[in-house]
């Protein structure tokens, strides 16, 4: 009896000492079963349509090279697809080319982008499911089609856009997951994905419920159209920024670059900045750092530069990788991207 007593008691002491340990390890072990994709990306699910157009073209079409002209007018999109020739069609989006970079490079990843159940659309799930991307987003047949985007490729290598976003600028609330979002360590959005509305509702559920939240701004289209907007996000919602040296001076209305730097130490976050031929910058709390340009460049085509740059900087990022590091592997990859056509490696 006294034996029995005994042994109890050993038990009893076991259980206090390890059970606290066991329910410890099972909640880490959870949590990293929850953190399954290193990165989720939501963005507009855009075909990409790209085409080589002379400059005439696009001062026909009263365009302004380098940006971006959203149609609302299917008919008028359709009308200016029939002057063109088709070079090549891939499943985009600027927040899609980051992600399959990412994929690429090896890493669990996910996207929700907002198609219709048409042609298109089957063809775009398609087109990241090939490159092991985790469509997250289930289509179903909508009043508007899947969005298209020109691609306008003039022969300095600019590229111009004229986008018809049909189902994706429809995008809501009900269209994301809030579950899905917290499995991702980082969530990266697109600046073309935020509108009064509907998109905005996604994009602030998006980033309540992310563990770290990035976005990218753009384009300067983007930024003149939404600058308050935009301007609240950097200072007060989003961790790590992405902008070109245009998109975040127009954002401040910065006269001068330094400017910028100054702004961005003040705001205890991560901000990148692509200079073109200067290389590009990370401001992270109150430390810059460089990284230079590559030179010699067989350049063709500048789409996806920033994309891939993007999609650089966050492989490295994850990985804990010194800021240098990764603006290193993402001007490795926007190198790579613009002696192509297209922004897909």
């Amino acid at each position: 009896m006294a034996e029995n007593i005994v042994k109890q008691e050993i038990v009893l002491e076991y259980l206090v000492k390890f059970v606290p340990l066991v329910i410890l390890i099972g909640k880490n072990l959870l949590k990293q079963k929850k953190l399954n994709m290193k990165i989720l990306g939501i963005g507009n699910a855009i075909v990409d349509v790209i085409c080589k157009v002379e400059d005439d073209f696009i001062k026909r079409n009263k365009l302004t090279k380098s940006t971006m002209k959203l149609i609302f007018d299917e008919s008028e999109f359709k009308k200016l697809l029939s002057e063109l020739t088709i070079e090549k069609t891939v499943s985009g989006g600027s927040v899609a080319n980051s992600i399959v970079g990412l994929s690429q490079l090896g890493n669990e990843v996910g996207f929700i982008g907002k198609i219709s159940d048409d042609n298109l659309g089957i063809k775009y799930e398609e087109g990241l499911i090939k490159e092991k991307v985790k469509y997250l987003y289930k289509k179903k047949k909508e009043i508007l089609p899947t969005g298209t985007c020109l691609i306008l490729i003039t022969p300095d290598s600019e590229r111009t856009m004229i986008t018809y976003l049909g189902t994706a600028g429809k995008i809501n609330e009900k269209d994301i997951d809030g579950d899905i979002v917290r499995k991702a360590e980082i969530t990266l959005l697109e600046g073309y994905l935020w509108d009064e509305g509907e998109p905005k509702k996604a994009f602030d559920k998006a980033i309540q419920n992310s563990n770290i939240s990035a976005m990218s701004l753009s384009d300067l289209f983007c930024v003149d159209r939404h600058r308050d907007n935009f301007l609240d996000l950097v200072k007060n919602k989003l961790d790590i920024v992405f902008a070109n040296e245009q998109e975040i001076m127009s954002l401040i209305n910065a006269q001068k670059f330094d400017e910028v730097i100054s702004f961005a130490k003040t705001l205890n976050k991560v901000i990148i900045i692509t200079r073109g031929v200067n290389g590009s910058m990370g401001i992270k709390n109150d430390k810059v750092f460089e990284f230079p340009a590559k030179e010699n460049l067989n350049i063709i085509d500048l789409t996806g530069a920033g994309d891939l740059f993007a999609a650089g900087f966050l492989n490295e990022y994850i990985k804990k990788k010194e800021i240098n590091e990764c603006l290193k592997q993402g001007t490795e990859l926007s190198s790579k991207i613009i002696q192509i056509l297209g922004a897909r490696i």
